[in-house]
C-alpha cells in the first residue's frame, strides 16, 4: 500500500463508506422490491375482484362479461401484457385462456393466493381469487385468475431504488471531496514546516516553530527541535575547539616566526640552509594567516544578531578603509583596484566583522585575478538595502564549482596560494547580519567573478556622489 498519508486516510474513509453504501443499497433495493410487489399484487387483486363481480347466473348457468376497466388498471408506459382465466369449480371455462397456469389456487381456497407462473416462456405474477355463487340452494365456486408481465413492476423498483443509491453515491463522493479539501488545508502547517526546513541553511540550528501545528504533530516537531538542540551543542563544541586550537597556535607560531627571522640574520650561512629557512618562514606566515582566519571564522559563526543590532556602521567608509589597506597588495600584483562608493551607507552591524567581510572578498578577488586585471569595489543603496559588490575580470569560476565556493577550505584553483576560507568567512558574516550573499551573473560568466552582499538599510541616503579610483 502507498505511503501517502492522504491516500491512506482516504482508504480508511472509503472502505467503511463503501460497505455502508452496499448494505444500505441492498436494504433500499429490498424495500423497493417489496413496495413494487405490494402495489402489483394490490392491482392484480383489484382486477380479479372486478372481474369476479361481473360473474352472474343466467338460466341456471354462470356467465361473465369482462369489464374493460378490469384490464385498464394495468396500463403503463412499459406495455405489460395481461392474461386472465375464469372457470367454475367443475372445470368449465367461462372466459380467458384455456391453458392459463392455475397454480395452487386450483384447490379453490377462499383467500387470494399469489404465485409466479410461466406462460409460453413469459414470466407472470398471478393472483387467484375465488367467489362463491348461490342459486336455488346450490353453491358454486368461481376461480378468477389474473396475471401480468413484470415490466412495470421492474420499472417501479428502479424508480424507487436508483435515486436512493445515487444520493448515497453522491454523499460518498462529497465526503471524499471534503476529505481531500480538508486534508489539503489541515496539512498546510506541516508543509510549512517542511518548507522551513528545506529553505534553511545547513548551519541554521534554530528550533522549528510549533505554535500553529496540530496537537498530534507537535511531539514530532518537538523531537526534531531536541535533535537540533543536541546538534547545536555538538557544533558549538566543535567551533570552540577550533577557536581554542587556533588561539593556542598563535603564540608558538609568532615565536617561531621571530626565531626564523633571527636565524636568517646569521652571516656565513650556507645558501641551502638560508633557502630552507626562507621556505620555513613562508610556511610559517601561511600557518599564521590560516590561524587568524580560523579565529575570524569562529567569531563570525558565533556572532549574535541581537548584539549586532545595537551598532550603527557606515559600510561605504568601511569599504574605503579596506581599499586603502589593500592598495599596496593590489599594486604588487599589478591589479587596477577601483572603488565606486556612495557618500554614506548606514546599516546595523559589527564594524570589525564587516571590515573582515570586505577585506576577505576584495583580497580573494585580487589574489585570483591575473596581473594586469582590474577589481572594482562598489557600495550602493536604495530605499531598503545597502549592497556591496566586488567585481573582477579574472579567470572566473567553473560552473560546476560555483555552488561550492562558500564552503570552508574549498579553492576553485589549486595553482593560487590561499586558505580557501575567504568566502566561507564572508558568508558567515553576512548571515550573522541577516543579509544575503551570492555570485552574480556577468555577461560572460566564465570570465571574472561578481560577488554581491546585500543588507537592510538603516536610513535612506543621498545619491552616489562620486567615483573614486585607486591604482
Amino acid at each position: 500500500m502507498t505511503n501517502s498519508l492522504r491516500v491512506r486516510l482516504l482508504w480508511w474513509l472509503l472502505v467503511p463508506l463503501a460497505i455502508y453504501v452496499f448494505v444500505t443499497g441492498k436494504a433500499a433495493y429490498d424495500n423497493a422490491l417489496h413496495t413494487a410487489d405490494l402495489v402489483q399484487e394490490n392491482t392484480l387483486l383489484a382486477s380479479a375482484r372486478m372481474i369476479a363481480g361481473e360473474v352472474e347466473w343466467s338460466d341456471g348457468r354462470l356467465l361473465v362479461d369482462i369489464p374493460p376497466a378490469a384490464l385498464e388498471v394495468f396500463a403503463s408506459p412499459q406495455g405489460d401484457q395481461v392474461f386472465y382465466n375464469v372457470r367454475v369449480d367443475d372445470g368449465r371455462l367461462l372466459a380467458g385462456l384455456p391453458d392459463f397456469p392455475l397454480g395452487p389456487t386450483a384447490a379453490m381456497h377462499d383467500a387470494p393466493r399469489y404465485y409466479d407462473a410461466d406462460l409460453h416462456g413469459t414470466p407472470l405474477r398471478v393472483v387467484g381469487f375465488v367467489r362463491q355463487m348461490y342459486d336455488n340452494g346450490a353453491i358454486r365456486r368461481v376461480l378468477v385468475s389474473v396475471g401480468k408481465t413484470q415490466a412495470s413492476r421492474d420499472a417501479m423498483v428502479r424508480e424507487i431504488w436508483r435515486p436512493q443509491l445515487l444520493r448515497q453515491i453522491e454523499m460518498v463522493l462529497l465526503a471524499v471531496a471534503l476529505a481531500c479539501i480538508g486534508l489539503t488545508f489541515e496539512l498546510r502547517p506541516l508543509l510549512k514546516v517542511k518548507k522551513e526546513v528545506m529553505d534553511r541553511d545547513p548551519m541554521q540550528l534554530e528550533p522549528l516553530r510549533v505554535e500553529r501545528l496540530h496537537t498530534e504533530l507537535r511531539p514530532i516537531v518537538e523531537a526534531i527541535n531536541q535533535c537540533i538542540a543536541r546538534l547545536g551543542l555538538q557544533v558549538a563544541a566543535q567551533r570552540r575547539f577550533i577557536a581554542d586550537a587556533a588561539h593556542q597556535l598563535r603564540t608558538p607560531l609568532t615565536l617561531l616566526a621571530t626565531q626564523l627571522q633571527f636565524a636568517r640574520q646569521h652571516r656565513g650561512m650556507e645558501p641551502s640552509l638560508h633557502e630552507a629557512l626562507a621556505a620555513m618562514q613562508r610556511s610559517n606566515r601561511s600557518m599564521v594567516g590560516l590561524t587568524n582566519k580560523l579565529l575570524l571564522l569562529a567569531q563570525a559563526e558565533a556572532a549574535d544578531y541581537t548584539q549586532l543590532a545595537r551598532q550603527k556602521v557606515d559600510l561605504a567608509a568601511i569599504a574605503q578603509d579596506v581599499i586603502e589597506d589593500l592598495a599596496m597588495f593590489a599594486q604588487k600584483r599589478e591589479i587596477d583596484l577601483g572603488a565606486e562608493l556612495v557618500e554614506s551607507a548606514w546599516m546595523i552591524g559589527h564594524e570589525g566583522l564587516l571590515s573582515a567581510l570586505v577585506y576577505n572578498i576584495v583580497e580573494n578577488a585580487i589574489r585570483y585575478t591575473q596581473p594586469g586585471g582590474h577589481v572594482t569595489v562598489a557600495v550602493t543603496r536604495d530605499a531598503q538595502r545597502v549592497t556591496l559588490t566586488v567585481t573582477d575580470n579574472g579567470p572566473g569560476i567553473p560552473a560546476e564549482a560555483r555552488s561550492r565556493v562558500f564552503e570552508p577550505f574549498y579553492r576553485a584553483s589549486a595553482e593560487t596560494d590561499g586558505t580557501g576560507l575567504g568566502l566561507a568567512i564572508a558568508k558567515e558574516i553576512v548571515q550573522a547580519h541577516r543579509g544575503d550573499i551570492r555570485l552574480g551573473q556577468r555577461e560572460h560568466p566564465e570570465r571574472g567573478v561578481m560577488v554581491t552582499a546585500a543588507f537592510r538599510m538603516l536610513q535612506s541616503g543621498r545619491p552616489m556622489s562620486s567615483v573614486n579610483t585607486m591604482k
